[in-house]
């Protein structure tokens, strides 16, 4: 067995930060979060899957049903809605948070119903919000060099 002792006092003081650092990830976690959190909140806006491909349209079902300020279904609801997909009265894109500890950052949504329009369904078409593919829980290259960077950032020497 090797054995190499740094004397180095510059090293050794690196190497205890960097020792710290990885024993409480959770600024580095919720500065993924916070990313992430954006990004996810600008999809609604581009109306685009992480990977940057449009999301569909709506069906003639959905179209008949939403409402639109001035329509029967507005008059009914009480309140008109924001006339974008996955944007009803923004009720969704309200319920996004992260929340961050120093292990892990879960990143999603209050409203059980999000999780079918990650998946889609046999009568609605995914329209991703947060993985590039959701059954292997990968986010998509941009999202993950994102991530990337921002460890990077806080692993970095103060």
């Amino acid at each position: 067995m090797l054995i190499i002792r740094a004397e180095d006092t510059a090293l050794r003081d690196y190497l205890q930060k960097l020792q710290e650092r990885l024993n409480e990830l959770t600024p580095a976690m919720a500065g993924i979060g916070a990313e992430l959190e954006s990004r996810i909140s600008a999809r609604f806006e581009t109306q685009t899957d992480p990977g940057g491909n449009s999301w569909s349209g709506w069906a003639p079902s959905t179209l008949r049903s939403y409402p639109f300020a001035g329509s029967k279904a507005a008059a009914q609801a009480g309140k008109p809605g924001h006339g974008r997909v996955l944007d009803r009265y923004g009720d969704m894109l309200a319920g996004l948070s992260h929340q961050a500890d120093a292990s892990s950052v879960q990143v999603g949504f209050d409203r059980a119903y999000a999780t079918f329009h990650e998946f889609g369904t046999h009568k609605m078409p995914r329209r991703s919000l947060l993985f590039d593919n959701p059954y292997s829980s990968t986010l998509a290259p941009n999202d993950a060099q994102a991530v990337r960077e921002i460890l990077s950032e806080f692993l970095m020497p103060a």
